[in-house]
C-alpha cells in the first residue's frame, strides 16, 4: 500500500518562527521534532502571499500568475474546471485510491465546495457548533477583527478553541479511517492569522520572555519618509504604524503564543500517529500559506514580497527516516508550486499536467523566483538579489539577501548594483508581459497613487466577521 500523507498548514506564519531553525524566543517542540527528523527548506516562498492564491497553488500546482488567481477573490471558476478535469490534488489522489480529507480552513469559494476531497470539515462547522451551546463557550466574543494587529485574549478555554477543534477532527479521522486505503489528510490551522487572540494559558507562557524587535532599514527607519506605496495594505488593515515599541512587543507575544498553541496541539496529532503505528508509513509536511510583517518596516499583514510576508517555513518529515535526509537544511530556493509535484511523487502518481513546480524529493538547482500579488505588488529574485515593486506610486527597492537577509539596506541607488537592477527590472517586465499583460501600459507597469502619510487610505477594513457562514474566513 502507498504511503500516507499528512499535510499540515498554518495561516500567516512567517519563516523565522521555529526554535530549531534559529528563533530562541519561541516554544515549538513539535516543529523542532519535525526539523530534527526530516528536511527543512529554509528558502521557501509564496509567489502570491495571501490566503486563497497559495491554497489554490497547493491544490493545482499552478502559480498565481499562471492561474490568474492573485487575490482572495475569483478562484471558483478555475477550481471548478480543475476539479471537473480531475486535476486538483485531492481529486488526483482520490482517483488513485487515497482516502482524502480536509480538516480546518480551506478558504474555498464557494465555502462548501469539496474540489476533490471526499470529506471536509471547516471552521464554519466549529462556529455553528458553538452557536448551539453558547451558554458553555462563546468564541470571538472579544470583537477584534480578522485583520487587526491588536492583541487580545481568547474568550474560550484551550479545550474549546478552534485550534483544539481542528486537532480533534484530524485525530478522529486518523482513528476512524479506512485501514485498507492510504490517506491524504490536509490539517489546516487558522492561526496565527489575526485576531491575535491566544488562549490565556499560552499568553502566560511568554510573560517573562523578551520579544525580538521589529526590523527597520535605511529606507524604512522613518515612517513619514519611506516609500508609502508598500504601506497601502498596512493602512487598510491595521493600526501597527501607530504602535509604540511596547505595543508591537505585545502583539508579537500574542502571535508567538498562537504558534505555540498550534505546535502543542501537534503533540496530540503526532501521538495519534505513533499509537496507531502510522509514523512508519506516513509523510508529514508542514508549511504556511504566507507570512506576517509583524511590525517590520512599520508594516503588518501580507501581500508584499518582503521576507516577513512571502518567506514561509517548510519542513518535510519522511516516514521512519526514509526518502529524505534526517536533520538536513536545504538552502536552495523552493516555492509553493513545488508542493503539488512533491506530494504526487510521494503517492507514486504522475502529475496530470506539466507543472512549473519541481519535486523537492530530488536534487534542487537554484532558479529565478517571480511573484505577483493583487495586481499591485511584484517581485523578481535571482541569486538572492531581490527586486520588489509596488504599482502604488511605482516604487521599487533592491536587496542582496546574501549580505542582508532581513532587507535593511536598499541598493536601488547603489552604482555597484545598477546593471543587476536594470536586468531584474527588464526580467520582471517581460514576465508580466507574458502572464499579466493587463498590468502593463506602454511597456511599463500601470500605477496607482500611493497613500500619503499618515495612512490616508479610504478603504479601511479590519476584518469584521461574525455570523457570515457563506465564507470560510473565521480564525
Amino acid at each position: 500500500m502507498a504511503d500516507n500523507i499528512l499535510l499540515i498548514t498554518t495561516d500567516q506564519q512567517r519563516f523565522d518562527t521555529i526554535q530549531a531553525l534559529g528563533n530562541r524566543s519561541i516554544f515549538t517542540p513539535h516543529l523542532n521534532y519535525m526539523a530534527d527528523q526530516g528536511t527543512a527548506f529554509t528558502r521557501f516562498y509564496a509567489d502570491c502571499p495571501v490566503c486563497v492564491p497559495s491554497r489554490t497553488t497547493i491544490m493545482t500546482g499552478l502559480r498565481g500568475f499562471e492561474s490568474g488567481v492573485v487575490s482572495n477573490a475569483g478562484h471558483a471558476s478555475l477550481m471548478a474546471e480543475e476539479t471537473a478535469a480531475r486535476r486538483t490534488l485531492p481529486a488526483v489522489l482520490t482517483d488513485c485510491g487515497y482516502q482524502t480529507c480536509a480538516m480546518g480552513k480551506m478558504h474555498f469559494d464557494p465555502a462548501r465546495a469539496h474540489y476533490g476531497f471526499e470529506e471536509m470539515k471547516l471552521p464554519l462547522d466549529y462556529m455553528r457548533r458553538y452557536d448551539r451551546c453558547a451558554e458553555r463557550a462563546r468564541p470571538k466574543l472579544h470583537g477584534v477583527g480578522e485583520c487587526a494587529f491588536e492583541p487580545v485574549i481568547s474568550t474560550v478555554e484551550v479545550k474549546d478553541s478552534l485550534t483544539a477543534w481542528i486537532t480533534d477532527g484530524a485525530v478522529d479521522f486518523l482513528e476512524t479511517r479506512d485501514p485498507l486505503r492510504p490517506f491524504f489528510l490536509w490539517t489546516s490551522y487558522t492561526k496565527p492569522h489575526p485576531p491575535f487572540d491566544p488562549c490565556r494559558d499560552f499568553w502566560d507562557l511568554y510573560g517573562g520572555i523578551p520579544m525580538p524587535e521589529p526590523v527597520f532599514g535605511d529606507w524604512s527607519g522613518e515612517l513619514e519618509s519611506q516609500p508609502q506605496g508598500f504601506l497601502t495594505g498596512t493602512y487598510i488593515n491595521s493600526n501597527v504604524y501607530r504602535f509604540s515599541p511596547e505595543q508591537i512587543a505585545a502583539s508579537r507575544r500574542a502571535y508567538y503564543a498562537m504558534i505555540t498553541q498550534v505546535d502543542y496541539s501537534l503533540g496530540r496529532l503526532f501521538g495519534c500517529l505513533r499509537e496507531n503505528g502510522l509514523l512508519r508509513n506516513t509523510w508529514v509536511i508542514f508549511t504556511s500559506d504566507h507570512g506576517e510583517m509583524l511590525g517590520d518596516h512599520h508594516m503588518a499583514q501580507k501581500s508584499l514580497f518582503f521576507e516577513g510576508s512571502a518567506h514561509v517555513p517548510l519542513i518535510i518529515m519522511p516516514p521512519a527516516g526514509r526518502g529524505l535526509p534526517v536533520g538536513k537544511r536545504v538552502d536552495t530556493l523552493a516555492e509553493m508550486a513545488d508542493l503539488y509535484p512533491t506530494i504526487l511523487e510521494i503517492a507514486g502518481v504522475r502529475p496530470p499536467r506539466q507543472t512549473s513546480g519541481r519535486s523537492l524529493l530530488g536534487p534542487l538547482e537554484e532558479r529565478e523566483f517571480y511573484g505577483s500579488c493583487e495586481g499591485r505588488h511584484y517581485c523578481v529574485m535571482e541569486n538572492r538579489v531581490k527586486l520588489v515593486y509596488t504599482a502604488f506610486g511605482g516604487q521599487s527597492l533592491l536587496f542582496d539577501l546574501a549580505r542582508d537577509p532581513m532587507e535593511r539596506r536598499d541598493l536601488s541607488a547603489d552604482p555597484a548594483y545598477a546593471k543587476v537592477q536594470e536586468r531584474l527590472r527588464r526580467k520582471l517586465l517581460a514576465h508580466a508581459a507574458q502572464y499579466q499583460p493587463e498590468a502593463l501600459e506602454n511597456g511599463a507597469f500601470r500605477t496607482w497613487p500611493a497613500p500619503s502619510f499618515p495612512g490616508d487610505y479610504p478603504d479601511r477594513w479590519y476584518g469584521f466577521h461574525y455570523h457570515d457562514y457563506s465564507v470560510d474566513t473565521f480564525h
